[in-house]
């Protein structure tokens, strides 16, 4: 059992998810990730991707608030993320942090995922309800697949 005084440095992926563009994002048993994101992964609009912005994490808990708070979303792939973690401490990251995911991609946070009004489709509240709690936008340092039951933890 975990010492949740302590924040967690490590969590698991729960799903990864692509899609052709838009939302939800569909779950994929694996992909290829390169510094230009997610191998059959597509934005609708451009600002939306990019190097600075391949890869959107986001965390089961959050789903949880979001539901506790009346949203009705299906995880995985409901807000747009390329992958669905579980246990891994977001209020403890910040741009800059490096995640290792399995033992050979690792990626950086390059900032919070700032929620689109894409996201109205879900709930009307939104993007305003999932301020604080939208995950986060990674850029790719090493690339290489990412598949459900991988570990990801925060490098020092």
């Amino acid at each position: 059992m975990s010492d949740r005084s302590e924040p967690s440095r490590q969590g698991v992926v729960l799903a990864v998810c692509v899609s052709q563009g838009g939302i939800p994002k569909q779950r994929v048993e694996s992909a290829i990730v390169s510094e230009r994101g997610l191998a059959g992964d597509k934005q609708r609009f451009p600002f939306h991707g990019g190097a600075n912005r391949a890869v959107c994490l986001f965390a089961i808990e959050d789903y949880e608030k979001l539901a506790r708070d009346g949203v009705s979303a299906e995880p995985p792939g409901a807000y747009g993320e390329n992958l669905l973690t579980q246990g891994l401490d977001y209020e403890a990251l910040r741009s800059g942090d490096r995640l290792a995911v399995g033992d050979e991609v690792e990626l950086e946070i390059h900032d919070v995922r700032e929620p689109c009004a894409t996201l109205r489709s879900i709930d009307r509240r939104f993007p305003n309800l999932m301020l604080g709690r939208s995950g986060f936008l990674c850029r790719v340092l090493r690339g290489g697949e990412l598949r459900a039951d991988m570990a990801i933890r925060k490098l020092d």
